[in-house]
């Protein structure tokens, strides 16, 4: 491996090969961390605007102290450390299925692993996010039922664009309405998304919960030279 180049890790898992890698980018002159699923990228360090977004504004939805947070997919971590810059939040699950992802955090592969693990109120759960959500004990293991102030996912692309196949029902009413049970009253669902705002799915939110919108998130691509958008969905649960 050049210094300007190398692959951290390398595993095969259940939805294809997973690679993490750091480069160096000459022209902007930072060290770049990427993971990739077979040939997608499914991450970058460069591209973190949205993935802060969504913490940031899922939890400025929210009252009071000692916030009780999950969040789907840990990948580099930012929305994981965004939702731990809020000193309200008194904990925070981050739940993902692919175990090394979690290793690479816990063993500092990636920059923000050690911030993350060091953290008292953080703590990491192997496991499917979906499969969580459609159960009944929800996304702490150690606390079957559990209800959470806010559910933040970032995993697949978006609604329509996504990792597994599997993950489709998710999207639908059923999943949304499964995923709903798992929050407070008030309780904040926020969803990262690659496209623009689909205007069909914050439809299907709002028949879900008590109120739906998109965030738009633009920031410049080096790479393009012009700026790109995501979304940043966001639902509350109904009151009690």
């Amino acid at each position: 491996m050049s210094a300007n180049f190398e692959e951290l890790d390398y595993r095969p898992t259940p939805i294809g090969a997973l690679s993490l890698r750091r480069r160096r980018d000459p022209k902007l002159g930072v060290d770049v961390f990427e993971i990739k699923l077979g040939d997608e990228f499914l991450m970058s360090s460069l591209f973190t605007a949205s993935e802060i977004a969504l913490a940031r504004l899922g939890l400025a939805a929210l009252e009071g102290e000692g916030l009780e947070i999950a969040v789907g997919g840990l990948g580099l971590g930012y929305t994981a450390k965004a939702v731990l810059e809020d000193k309200r939040v008194g904990s925070l699950v981050v739940i993902d299925m692919l175990q090394a992802v979690i290793d690479w955090h816990q063993e500092g592969l990636v920059p923000l692993g050690p911030e993350l693990t060091a953290d008292p109120r953080c703590r990491f759960v192997h496991g499917d996010f979906y499969a969580l959500a459609a159960s009944d004990g929800g996304f702490d293991p150690d606390r079957p039922g559990r209800k959470f102030d806010a559910v933040l996912l970032d995993i697949d692309h978006s609604p329509d664009f996504l990792l597994d196949p599997a993950n489709a029902a998710f999207y639908g009413q059923e999943g949304l309405t499964r995923l709903a049970a798992h929050l407070r009253p008030g309780g904040v669902f926020g969803l990262w998304s690659n496209d623009r705002p689909d205007e069909a799915f914050t439809a299907r939110l709002a028949e879900v919960f008590a109120g739906a919108r998109a965030e738009t998130v633009t920031f410049d691509n080096p790479f393009q030279d012009k700026p790109f958008t995501q979304t940043v969905y966001l639902a509350t649960a109904h009151g009690a």
